[in-house]
């Protein structure tokens, strides 16, 4: 997969670089942060410009990011006729709109970098539960801000060893990533049992 990733980079430059950005951020399975890592190490040996390089990461993230919302938004009623006909996607489209209302714009600019494999999804759900664009679009390009220096960067500063860092950073995020969806879980079952054990003291009185 390195391989072609570095292949890729070196034939198409920094076009190839803003296409799999935009592409990631809807959720399609591309490696944008190894695409990005790569980027950064051929713009350290001089072969791309690193501004360049910069710029077609955020330019594809910021377009994907704002796509998917617009995307998610502007179909939202075919979609959530498709949801209610199922209640595990009902009660899931439910939980999901809970968290964003919980955490708001926050949940947008984390989800672009520390827990990245979420993005694309918030996006949607940012379009369904029609979150004010303007706040997704200002969370969305402060964690696209992050996400693009922190692994330009990385490749820029390691140009050497891009697989390795790699590998560290899509460990670490999966670890982020369950340990977040524990923390969500966790919630919503203490939401839960708070909510029957207040039906009973009602039913009790």
């Amino acid at each position: 997969m390195s391989e072609t990733i570095l292949a890729l980079v070196a034939d198409y430059g920094v076009g190839i670089v803003f296409t799999v950005t935009f592409l990631s951020c809807l959720a399609l399975p591309v490696p944008s942060s190894l695409l990005m890592l790569a980027s950064g190490g051929f713009a350290a040996t001089g072969d791309l410009s690193l501004t360049a390089v910069f710029g077609a990461a955020f330019g594809g993230a910021i377009l994907g990011d704002n796509s998917g919302y617009w995307i998610a938004r502007g179909l939202g009623d075919r979609f959530h006729a498709w949801l209610d006909r199922a209640p595990k996607r009902a009660a899931l489209l439910a939980r999901t709109k809970a968290f964003m209302a919980r955490w708001g714009g926050s949940s947008v600019f984390f989800s672009c970098w520390l827990v990245a494999p979420l993005g694309p999804y918030v996006n949607y759900v940012s379009g369904l539960s029609r979150l004010r664009w303007i706040r997704f679009a200002l969370w969305g390009i402060a964690g696209e801000i992050v996400w693009v220096s922190l692994y330009v960067g990385l490749g820029y500063s390691f140009a050497d060893s891009i697989t390795e860092v790699a590998s560290v950073l899509g460990n670490a995020s999966g670890l982020i990533c369950a340990a977040l969806g524990t923390v969500v879980l966790g919630w919503w079952l203490w939401r839960l049992s708070s909510r029957k054990m207040r039906e009973t003291d009602t039913l009790t009185q």
